[in-house]
């Protein structure tokens, strides 16, 4: 590069198209009818009636993934990542319909099903097993919100069973 050349520097200014995009959905500019939100939380409140049977069906394809796991231990990783893909949806969902303990629960699952190196042992299927046990639990009691005593009782039965089979 020549010392004595000029260097010469270009600044481009292009227009913010953001508020364009949002349809002028800008702090301070947002209206939702109250009709419009009404029935949003409708919607969200029948929602939440049949939470417990949906989420019911997602704890029957764990349950089926942990039998597999049992029964053909050559297939445990794979089935693994199907486990966690399925407490991965089902992590969101719990405190949204008002049960943050399948949130909690399914969290706990997700992470104690990410991939893994080496073998996994009967130890690790039977933890996923307590998570599954911990989750029907709360369903079938229907415990919303924090659960009070029985979802304290629940996430120490929990933490014993991980702190006795994780072995990783």
């Amino acid at each position: 590069m020549d010392k004595n050349k000029p260097v010469i520097v270009r600044f481009y200014r292009f227009k913010n198209r953001l508020k364009e995009k949002t349809a002028g959905l800008a702090p301070g500019n947002t209206s939702i009818s109250k009709e419009a939100m009404e029935a949003a939380q409708q919607a969200l409140s029948k929602m939440s009636e049949d939470y417990p049977d949906w989420v019911s069906s997602l704890i029957v394809k764990l349950q089926e993934q942990h039998s597999r796991c049992v029964d053909t231990p050559e297939k445990r990783h794979e089935l693994f990542e199907e486990i966690n893909r399925i407490a991965h949806d089902m992590k969101g969902q719990g405190g949204t319909f008002g049960y943050p303990l399948i949130t909690a629960f399914s969290d706990s699952l997700y992470g104690f099903t990410v991939k893994r190196p080496g073998e996994i042992t009967d130890n690790q299927i039977e933890l996923v097993k307590s998570h599954l046990d911990a989750m029907r639990a709360v369903i079938r009691g229907r415990v919303a919100g924090d659960g009070g005593e029985m979802g304290e009782k629940l996430s120490e039965s929990l933490n014993e069973a991980i702190a006795k089979y994780d072995d990783s």
